[in-house]
């Protein structure tokens, strides 16, 4: 994940990727300007041309993303003409041969969505760092679910959190898709994990994923959770508004990731370590924008593996809602005014 800062400012029009004149056209969602689910267009570009080191993808399908949100309204730092930062597909071409032309792989971040055209079109080009195999025989729109949320969960939980069984996790703003996803995955790995939520109705879902226990989210939770300056690790996806709360916590040498924004994007105020910060904790971040980079390369997430937890019925990945392409802005219209209820995915049709 990624926000805007002060030295950042958004983009004032989306950034348009341009093809070489003369060649096959195929159908797109482009950003028509920044605002409403009326700058979510349907329309004919080039499509993308093969390039050394590139995959050009056939889109099968791809999840939907509170990045997409912010790109359509112009709050994010970069914004490509076309959104959707990752997908499922078909490798259609892939001139320097990492992968087989016809293997079925997953996509996600390296620029998509961002810099380069994304995947809400009917074939995209990313990086060859930036792609997985990601062969089985799971349906396109379980496994459209997998790339972006399972990868930043695991990559969270086992790399910059190292959880262990037995650890317990403090995760907040475990209702949302990715929340969900980094519950499955904790409790799957025998951590004990408190989760929050701002929703009594919610707490029966948390539950019935495998959470030991179910807060309400408050900006003061380190004042009223038993298990304060005792917590291994907090994976925080609330933002900024609360990460302090949860570096208050953590016991020595416990460590609190920010992974989200769903608190929102504003900084955190007058932030000084020196006296917020207790000594021995440890704090980091991870935004999916690093993947395909040396210190994290997508070969790393075990995404094939995570397929197969799915497909043998140890990890449940089903969507919470399938849209046919024709429906991106019904889509986005369910992820803005928080009727998801998990991960919602874009099947080609």
């Amino acid at each position: 994940m990624s926000t805007t800062s002060a030295s950042s400012p958004p983009p004032t029009a989306p950034t348009v990727v341009r093809e070489e004149p003369g060649g096959e056209t195929m159908r797109a969602i482009v950003l028509n300007g920044f605002g409403g689910l009326d700058n979510l267009v349907y329309t004919e570009i080039p499509k993308p041309l093969p390039r050394d080191g590139e995959v050009v993808i056939e889109v099968k399908g791809f999840g939907i993303n509170h990045a997409e949100m912010h790109m359509r309204r112009g709050e994010w730092a970069e914004a490509a003409e076309v959104s959707g930062i990752e997908c499922v597909g078909i490798v259609e071409s892939c001139p320097s041969r990492e992968f087989p032309t016809g293997a079925k792989v997953a996509a996600l971040m390296g620029g998509l969505g961002r810099t380069v055209n994304g995947s809400y079109a009917a074939y995209t080009r990313v990086r060859a760092a930036n792609v997985a195999l990601i062969e089985s025989n799971l349906p396109w729109s379980v496994l459209a679910a997998l790339p972006e949320t399972y990868a930043v969960a695991w990559t969270c939980l086992f790399r910059n959190l190292d959880l262990q069984a037995g650890q317990t996790l403090l995760l907040r703003g475990a209702t949302s898709s990715f929340g969900q996803a980094a519950l499955k995955m904790a409790v799957a790995a025998g951590a004990n994990v408190i989760a929050t939520t701002r929703s009594p109705k919610r707490i029966a879902q948390l539950e019935g994923l495998g959470a030991s226990r179910v807060e309400l989210e408050r900006p003061d939770l380190a004042a009223h959770i038993a298990e304060a300056k005792q917590l291994d690790a907090v994976l925080d996806l609330v933002g900024n508004s609360t990460i302090l709360d949860s570096l208050d916590m953590l016991r020595r040498g416990g460590t609190a990731c920010l992974a989200g924004w769903l608190g929102g994007l504003e900084p955190i105020a007058d932030f000084n370590p020196l006296l917020r910060m207790a000594s021995g904790v440890n704090l980091n971040f991870f935004g999916s924008f690093v993947f395909g980079t040396p210190g994290f390369p997508l070969s790393d997430v075990p995404l094939q593996d995570i397929a197969r937890q799915v497909a043998a019925g140890r990890l449940d990945a089903k969507p919470s809602r399938v849209f046919g392409f024709d429906q991106i802005r019904e889509a986005h219209r369910a992820m803005e005014s928080g009727e998801a209820g998990g991960k919602m995915v874009v099947v080609m049709q």
